[in-house]
C-alpha cells in the first residue's frame, strides 16, 4: 500500500488553526447527508483503504468530509499526531483528532464521554479494521488515547477472530 504513504514535499498547514489543517484549493469537500458528528478526513488522493474508512463511518451515522492533501506528515504534525502512533489518514471531529482505523464505537464513547485528551489513534493499518477488511480475517489491536502531550493508553482493545475453514 505504497500510496497510503506519506510524503515528502512540503504542504502548507493553516497554523492559526492547529485543529484543521489547510486542504490544496483543489480539494473537495463533500459532506454526506447523515446527521451525526462531522468528521473531517485527512487523507492521499491515492489511498483506497482511507476512502473505505470514511465509507464506514457514514454507513455508522456520521457525516463525512474527504480532504485529499499531498503532505500526510504535515498534518499529522499540526494536529500533534506522534509518528510512532500515526497510520494513514487523519481526522477531526468536536476538537479531537481520530489517527487511523478507529471503530465508530470508540468514537462515539470519546465524544460522549468528552475526555480532556487530543484524541485517538490506531497506529498502522490492522486488517479487519475498518477500510481494512479481509473477509472474516481480524487482527487484535488497541485503539489508544492520546493525551495533551501526545503520551498513549489503551482506551479500548478489539478481538482477532480467525477466519472460518470452509
Amino acid at each position: 500500500m505504497a500510496a497510503c504513504q506519506p510524503d515528502d514535499a512540503p504542504e502548507p498547514v493553516d497554523t492559526a488553526t492547529p485543529a484543521t489543517p489547510a486542504a490544496t484549493a483543489d480539494t473537495p469537500i463533500v459532506p454526506t447527508s447523515a446527521d451525526g458528528p462531522l468528521v473531517t478526513v485527512y487523507k492521499s488522493p491515492t489511498c483506497g483503504c482511507c476512502s473505505l474508512w470514511g465509507e464506514y463511518l457514514e454507513k455508522e451515522g456520521f457525516q463525512v468530509v474527504n480532504r485529499d492533501v499531498q503532505n500526510m506528515a504535515a498534518v499529522k504534525d499540526s494536529l500533534g499526531v506522534p509518528a510512532d502512533l500515526g497510520s494513514c489518514h487523519t481526522a477531526t471531529v468536536e476538537g479531537y483528532v481520530i489517527e487511523g482505523h478507529v471503530p465508530a464505537e470508540p468514537i462515539r464513547q470519546l465524544l460522549a464521554e468528552k475526555p480532556d485528551a487530543r484524541g485517538l489513534s490506531v497506529p498502522g493499518m490492522p486488517l479487519g479494521s475498518p477500510g481494512m477488511e479481509q473477509g472474516d480475517l481480524r487482527q487484535p489491536y488497541n485503539v489508544l488515547i492520546l493525551d495533551k502531550t501526545g503520551e498513549a493508553s489503551v482506551y479500548a482493545s478489539i478481538e482477532g477472530s480467525t477466519p472460518t475453514q470452509g
